[in-house]
């Protein structure tokens, strides 16, 4: 059985666990660490049983408490070699910190295979990233990508779970706050993904297999969890497939709520 949790997501840090077997991993550390151990005791995680640290990218929400929490607990640390690098510069990661290029073809942790693919965001190297459990259960995350390029469909796609980015709603960004540059970057194909082309690809996911849907990194600002889920919901629907029969749909909350997606 595969345990997803999602400890933190969004506009102000994102963490997430995967595990199984009584290992597991975290994908980014994007609170501080204090928050992190506390996240993973509110869901009865023993932190002895993190076997690694996956990091997306070098954006401060994904890496805050990267540092201190993997030296602090003496946890190995992988990423791409080009956000290795932009962590190396940020003092994300210094010489205690053991830390390597994730394989392209894949990590085997304990009993899970951690592959990366590349996402289409304005930094060093940005990956998402599938895990296999040895009971051939698949997960994969991708966030932080302005569009869903035929490389990260082909991994995603037949995956039991997919934790998929549903950033923003495209009329609240419009009409929001955000000075015009920062709008445009969201909206490039190298920033996220709004709720409504997050919706238009989950059709095609459930029609490969997928069930579980997480969505995920939700801004703040320009986004409302109920907007995000009607209009997941919605185009779902439009395709005739229902909720809780074909597939289940959650959304990933700011800060952990103690409940865990069991696989």
């Amino acid at each position: 059985m595969a345990r997803i949790c999602p400890l933190f997501s969004g506009s102000k840090g994102n963490s997430y666990y995967i595990g199984g077997a009584g290992n597991g991993i975290l994908i980014d550390a994007g609170r501080s660490a204090k928050q992190i151990e506390g996240a993973l005791e509110d869901n009865n995680i023993d932190i002895k049983s993190i076997r690694a640290v996956f990091v997306t990218h070098e954006h401060s929400d994904h890496i805050q408490g990267l540092r201190v929490f993997a030296s602090r607990h003496n946890i190995k640390v992988y990423a791409s070699g080009e956000t290795l690098s932009a962590l190396d510069r940020l003092g994300a990661i210094n010489e205690k910190i053991d830390s390597s290029v994730i394989d392209k073809k894949g990590t085997a942790i304990e009993n899970m295979l951690v592959k990366p693919f590349a996402t289409s965001h304005d930094c060093a190297g940005s990956v998402g990233y599938t895990v296999e459990m040895s009971d051939g259960t698949k997960i994969a995350l991708a966030t932080d990508t302005g569009i869903i390029t035929d490389e990260i469909y082909e991994e995603i796609s037949g995956c039991d779970a997919v934790i998929i980015e549903s950033n923003h709603d495209i009329g609240m960004l419009m009409n929001g706050i955000y000075p015009y540059p920062l709008k445009r970057r969201i909206l490039s194909d190298c920033g996220h993904l709004s709720n409504d082309d997050c919706s238009r690809l989950l059709p095609k996911l459930v029609e490969s297999g997928s069930t579980r849907f997480i969505l995920a990194h939700l801004s703040r600002e320009n986004n409302m969890p109920v907007i995000a889920e009607s209009t997941a919901l919605f185009e779902l629907s439009k395709n005739g497939m229902k909720r809780n029969k074909d597939f289940i749909l959650t959304v990933a909350p700011p800060v952990t709520n103690g409940e865990s997606i069991l696989i």
